[in-house]
């Protein structure tokens, strides 16, 4: 598969097979997920595999603002939680900001290896999507986060039990201009 394929192909799926996830083919996407661009090269993204009734309680106390969120948590067979290191995206060593953006660069950073993170494990046959609306201070407290981290997203991952079409784009005249 090319990397045009891929990107083009990939879709958010939000119903999956009762299939496990294997360990292994789990490890082989983070370690291509590694290799996402990140602030000074920073390298802040870490990832939480969660199973079993961990991920059912996340999925029942953590997505109460989007009941919808919860119900394809719970489908999934396995819950991935995107966390980042805080303070050294968009940082310098002394902890000021780099840019006018502050700390802006860790989202950056963390949607960067998030999407790297999902077409990794589209081109190894598994559909995932990413979730933005959940209870980030209930999820951390779940997983036992550590102060110096923060919870940004959730992945809900596995074999794909469904092939939504495409959505609708934008055209390249809207979407790009040119300037001299």
């Amino acid at each position: 598969m090319t990397a045009k394929d891929c990107i083009k192909e990939r879709r958010s799926i939000r119903k999956f097979k009762a299939e496990p996830v294997d360990h292994a083919l789990l490890s082989e996407i983070i370690e291509t997920a590694s290799y996402a661009p990140s602030w000074k090269h920073t390298q802040i993204t870490r990832y939480i595999a969660v199973e079993g009734e961990l991920k059912d309680k996340i999925a029942a106390e953590c997505t109460l603002a989007y009941p919808r969120n919860g119900e394809i948590i719970a489908l999934a067979p396995l819950l991935i939680a995107v966390t980042i290191i805080k303070g050294r995206s968009g940082f310098e060593r002394d902890g000021s900001y780099s840019t006018p953006r502050g700390d802006s660069w860790q989202m950056f950073d963390a949607g960067i290896a998030s999407q790297s993170f999902c077409l990794a494990a589209w081109d190894k046959g598994l559909g995932s999507v990413i979730m933005g609306i959940f209870d980030e201070v209930k999820a951390a407290s779940l997983l036992n986060v550590p102060e110096e981290r923060d919870v940004v997203a959730l992945i809900p991952i596995g074999y794909p039990d469904e092939a939504p079409a495409a959505p609708r784009r934008k055209p390249v005249e809207e979407l790009l201009s040119f300037q001299s």
